[in-house]
């Protein structure tokens, strides 16, 4: 089998968000249209979802949340991250609430720990990585808490979201482009913060840009073509580097949200299913990952889809 030039990792979010969320990651699993998971583990068919892992052998991490629903560890009822409903404080709640200055780290630290132990106790080992839900594993503070939990329990994996493409992709609302260009940010700042904890991630990540109905085979082709540019400047570098990294492929990760719509009152982290995973744009992302033209030019371009511990 000639050497692939992109080993991508095709990352399902949200596994564990409710049963028919679930069925449609681990079918496009099944049509080879992702090959990795990331686990809510305070999500209502977390169980589900990891006896689905179990079962297809699929590779699994953490998706760590502290921004959507209740926590894992049942002594932060009553804490910093937590609302007058008890519940998180929400993707820009979070946000809000750290920039204040109000969130308490060792809470942040508490909690994140709890979800890799309810990880474990769900799957039976540890994450094979572990990224944040809505990005917040890259925002202030919580960059040094989430690398020193990392490096404790032994993750060697994370998402580092800066997308190539991103400052020049034209269809992107106002609203969401402002969100991911803070994304970015945010993570080029948490850069020196994983490396000096030993914490690895992909070449490349992808993502932010094909969401929901942005998702298509030719934005997906836009995005993946950014990686093929990727190695070719380790190809023109070749001299500095040494012959061996002439012929690496480039590691990507794709972040996606596929699966089969939820039902109202049915899943979400213990405040209901959020419009998101409700959305349409769950099986949209479904039907485009398992395009047979779609999977077809993988095989075409050298692109190779696995897992963290295939790197």
């Amino acid at each position: 089998m000639p050497q692939p030039k992109v080993k991508l990792v095709v990352t399902g979010d949200d596994f564990g968000y409710c049963e028919r969320r679930n069925r449609g990651i681990v079918d496009c699993f099944k049509d080879r249209a992702i090959s990795n998971v990331s686990l809510l583990v305070n999500a209502a068919s977390a169980e589900h979802a990891a006896e689905l892992a179990k079962r297809h052998h699929i590779p699994i991490g953490l998706h760590a949340n502290l921004s959507e629903g209740a926590p894992v560890c049942q002594e932060l009822r009553r804490s910093t991250l937590i609302n007058k409903d008890g519940f998180f404080h929400g993707k820009m709640g979070f946000r809000e609430v750290l920039q204040s200055g109000q969130m308490n780290m060792a809470e942040v630290e508490a909690e994140l720990r709890a979800q890799v132990k309810r990880f474990c106790e769900l799957t039976g080992h540890l994450p094979g990585h572990m990224d944040g839900h809505q990005h917040v594993h890259v925002l202030p503070e919580v960059r040094e808490v989430f690398a020193q939990v990392l490096s404790d329990f032994g993750i060697s994996y994370t998402r580092v979201p800066v997308e190539p493409g991103l400052h020049s992709c034209p269809f992107l609302p106002p609203h969401l482009r402002d969100f991911n260009l803070q994304v970015e940010k945010d993570a080029l700042q948490s850069v020196e913060v994983f490396h000096r904890h030993g914490i690895r991630w992909p070449d490349v990540y992808l993502g932010l840009t094909t969401m929901g109905q942005n998702m298509s085979f030719a934005n997906l082709k836009r995005a993946l073509g950014f990686a093929m540019e990727a190695r070719m400047s380790i190809a023109a570098r070749c001299d500095d580097l040494g012959a061996s990294d002439l012929y690496r492929p480039i590691t990507v990760e794709l972040m996606v949200h596929p699966g089969y719509p939820s039902h109202p009152l049915q899943g979400g982290c213990g405040e209901g299913p959020d419009d998101f995973s409700q959305s349409s744009d769950r099986l949209h992302e479904l039907n485009t990952l398992r395009d047979p033209v779609l999977l077809s030019y993988y095989k075409q371009q050298g692109i190779l889809l696995c897992a963290f511990n295939d790197f």
